[in-house]
């Protein structure tokens, strides 16, 4: 019951205190989880970031369900994932019942102004972390300078295309080049 009442209590202070959705709670997630407590390692924390955003649902809420389930299975996820939506849930709630045009206070506008900057910085934060943390390949190298050409251009030129065609693209180029090299290797033994 103690493991269940700290993966709780763990990410419902990472829901709490951490604005800016999803990808900027990897960060977060990953400095708890990987670095303090030591619950998964940086690797499964790169693999469980890209089911979780492959998948249906908010990028946060999954990575707090694949890491409640490693540590107590069935039970660890429900906990971890209550922990992760509560606290978001209560604020929200309250802030709806009780404070029409809250987003119009003008310190509240100002605030959110400034954790925009924050969040920003929050996602590079865990970009860089991921990066850093991944063996490096020219053909890694290759998806990662074509997808970072890719967002630029989309941004730049506001077209209207999903980041999952980006990922769908970077999915396709790493089977051929696994069918590939299999293939070539397949070959070399004959």
């Amino acid at each position: 019951m103690q493991v269940l009442i700290e993966l709780f209590m763990t990410f419902a202070k990472i829901g709490a205190f951490t604005f800016g959705g999803g990808y900027a709670m990897i960060s977060l997630i990953e400095d708890i989880c990987v670095e303090k407590k030591k619950w998964i390692t940086h690797e499964e924390m790169m693999d469980i970031t890209v089911i979780a955003e492959s998948t249906p649902g908010p990028i946060a809420i999954n990575c707090a369900t694949y890491v409640g389930y490693k540590r107590k299975k069935l039970l660890g996820a429900i906990f971890a994932t209550i922990g992760m939506i509560l606290p978001s849930f209560v604020i929200i709630y309250i802030i709806s019942k009780y404070l029409d045009g809250f987003l119009e206070i003008k310190w509240v506008a100002n605030a959110f102004h400034g954790i925009k900057i924050a969040v920003g910085l929050l996602i590079v934060d865990a970009a860089v972390k991921m990066l850093s943390n991944t063996k490096m390949t020219v053909l890694k190298m290759v998806i990662i300078s074509s997808a970072c050409i890719a967002v630029l251009v989309i941004n730049i030129y506001a077209l209207h295309i999903s980041s999952l065609v980006i990922m769908i693209f970077a999915a396709l180029i790493g089977v051929v080049s696994f069918l590939i090299k299999n293939k070539t290797e397949g070959s070399c033994a004959d």
